[in-house]
This record gives C-alpha cells, structure tokens and sequence, in this order.
C-alpha cells in the first residue's frame, strides 16, 4: 500500500494537524499509466483512535495496513486529541473537531484523492473513545456513512442518570483531579455544555438519539458493536444492556465478543470483522504480497 502522512492547514481546527491516509496499491501485472489515470474510485473507512491516541495509532498498533491492502480500500486517520470527537469553541482559537471530519477532512478526501463520497463506500469504525465519536457522527450525519463500527465502547444512558451527573457538575473541580479519568472528562463535557441539561440533551446522548433515529424512520449506517469479555463495560453489564437496548429499537446491528481486555489485541482482531461485515473487499482475492 501507499501510505501518506500530510500536514494540512484546517479552518476547524485554527491550525495545522496531521492525517495519515492509507491507499490502494498498484498491482504487479497493471501498468502504471493506467493504474493511476484510470479514475477509480476506492471505499473509505474513517478510522478514529482512543483516548491519549493520535492518528498514528492504528498504524503503529494493528494491522490495518494488511487489511487495507487485501481489500483494495483507502483507510483516513486523524489527530482528535481528547477531545471525544466533538467541537470546543472554547478552547483557545476553537478547536471543532466533529466539524473538521464531517465538513472540511471528508471534503478533503473526496476532492484530494480517489476516493468515493457515495454513502455506500464510506464507514466510520473507533476504538473506545473513537467508538464514541464513531456515534455520534453516525447519527448526526448518517447520510455519510453505509456502515458504523464501535469496539470496546458503550453509549451512556444519560436520562436515567441525571442525579449523579447533576453532583458530578456540582463538585469542585480540585476535587477530581486525583478520581477516575471518566469523572473527570464527563466534567469537563458537561462544563463545555454549560449546563447538565445542555449536556443530556447534546449530541453525545446517543443511547437517547439512537431511538430517536429509530422512531423518526431515519436511514441509519448498518452497526458493528464489539467488546472483550474481559473489558469493564461487558464484566459490569453495560455491554449486554446496550445490546438488549438496541434490539428492541429493531437497528440494523450486530454485536460480538471474544477474549481479551481493552486492548489492540481486540481492536485489531474486530476491525478486521467489521470489515467482513461491512462487506469491504467481498470480492477481492487479496492484495500485493509484499
């Protein structure tokens, strides 16, 4: 595969960040000239990290070049910070990361390389917390993406929530500095909000936004869940809750577990499911052997 780091100057970020772009390869028997003049379009797959990640992880970590390769796809990883995927016009310059990948990378993408903007050749799949931004991207923007894949990451049931949220919101902020990571990003997002109401009712209530889909009859992408079963979010339930969850919504999902912690083990084993689930490279016999 061609694999591609750029440094591009973003209007939604105020500044320059990285992508890495993964694309297709020319076979050994195909003639360049016409290889790279033939005006192919590739399927893409929006691939976002975790938390402490950057666009280098799934690179560095996994195999997703191999698989890349056999399916004759063009991979897009971005920087996101923490920021969970979503917009902070607040900090500093403003710093919008949800509008960077829907408005300004995706446009950049399509125009910039051979790459396909039907909805049927595009899919968003994360990690953890790219698992949560791969929601709530999915289901504010649907019309990008055929299919979506959430590993290791569960949607909060916010509404039933409200009273510990509510003292979450009102405790000093000192006070969590020695507590758990997710107290204090859920803090932070909700203080972002400016308000717990603001905070429930916003885009990362997807428990809440996914039943709406549902009910309003919007065409959503086809979802892949997975989970180790040794993650915190299977051993306490909330992964089987979800599930159940969904099923009564009647969403075109499906949702798998195997061995193993929150781990790149698990993600490199399920992305590659995702893929056969989505259907990328059904009819490939694989890629260049080197």
């Amino acid at each position: 595969m061609a694999l591609v780091t750029m440094d591009v100057q973003s209007v939604f970020l105020n500044g320059n960040t990285e992508i890495t772009v993964i694309l297709p390869d020319i076979p050994w028997s195909a003639k360049p000239a016409e290889f790279y003049g033939s005006g192919k379009k590739y399927p893409v797959l929006w691939l976002l990290h975790g938390t402490f990640g950057d666009h280098t992880d799934w690179i560095r970590k996994s195999n997703i070049e191999v698989y890349a390769c056999e399916r004759d796809c063009i991979v897009v990883m971005m920087s996101a910070l923490n920021t969970v995927y979503d917009d902070w016009p607040d900090f500093c310059m403003g710093f919008d990361n949800f509008r960077f990948i829907t408005e300004e990378l995706m446009p950049l993408i399509h125009n910039w390389f051979p790459a396909s903007d039907k909805r049927e050749d595009n899919f968003i799949a994360g990690l953890s917390m790219g698992g949560r931004g791969t929601m709530k991207i999915s289901l504010e923007r649907p019309e990008l993406f055929g299919g979506a894949a959430s590993l290791s990451s569960v949607p909060m049931e916010m509404d039933s929530d409200i009273e510990q949220l509510t003292k979450l919101f009102n405790t000093p902020k000192e006070e969590l500095e020695e507590g758990p990571m997710n107290e204090r990003r859920t803090w932070n997002d909700m203080h972002r909000a400016g308000s717990v109401e603001a905070y429930v009712n916003g885009r990362d209530n997807t428990w809440r936004h996914l039943k709406e889909r549902a009910e309003d009859g919007t065409i959503v992408p086809k979802y892949f869940f997975s989970i180790g079963t040794e993650d915190g979010a299977y051993v306490d339930g909330r992964y089987d809750k979800f599930r159940e969850y969904a099923k009564t919504l009647g969403i075109n999902a499906v949702f798998t577990e195997g061995p193993g912690r929150h781990e790149w083990r698990v993600w490199d084993r399920d992305i590659e499911k995702a893929l056969d689930y989505f259907g990328i490279g059904k009819d490939k016999k694989g890629g260049n052997p080197f």
